[in-house]
């Protein structure tokens, strides 16, 4: 599984499978969140088989689907949300990682401050 580390509280990666969530544990995590509808690929494995051998090793886990290329404000708000209220560090996982690093992203943008935006937009000698 190639896991693709963001910072100190947050990994992403493609999609994990039951079998994978000791190995998340013993490598550090303590939650997951899974950014894929149930039924997007045949051999996908359902949200609710990857909760329960979550629980069973002791990871929380949150179900926040987006479907490819339909991210949301809100998707991105209920991310945040999930990042701030699970314990960490957090592993998201979709089909390739590439929507939960996108969810990531959104997530920590829409927190920046407004003044720390205008300073990086209005520095010294330009107008």
């Amino acid at each position: 599984m190639q896991l693709n580390r963001i910072s100190n509280d947050i990994s992403v990666s493609p999609q994990i499978a039951p079998g994978d969530l000791a190995g998340l544990k013993a490598a550090g995590f303590a939650s997951i969140i899974c950014n894929r509808p149930d039924g997007e690929g045949a051999d996908q494995p359902s949200f609710e088989e990857i909760k329960a051998a979550a629980e069973l090793v002791g990871l929380s886990a949150r179900f926040i689907p987006v479907v490819p290329g339909m991210v949301s404000d809100s998707d991105a708000e209920a991310f945040g949300e999930a990042l701030r209220t699970l314990p960490g560090p957090v592993l998201a996982y979709c089909r390739t990682g590439t929507r939960s690093e996108k969810l990531w992203s959104l997530s920590q943008a829409s927190h920046r401050p407004m003044a720390a935006t205008l300073a990086a937009t209005n520095r010294p000698g330009t107008t």
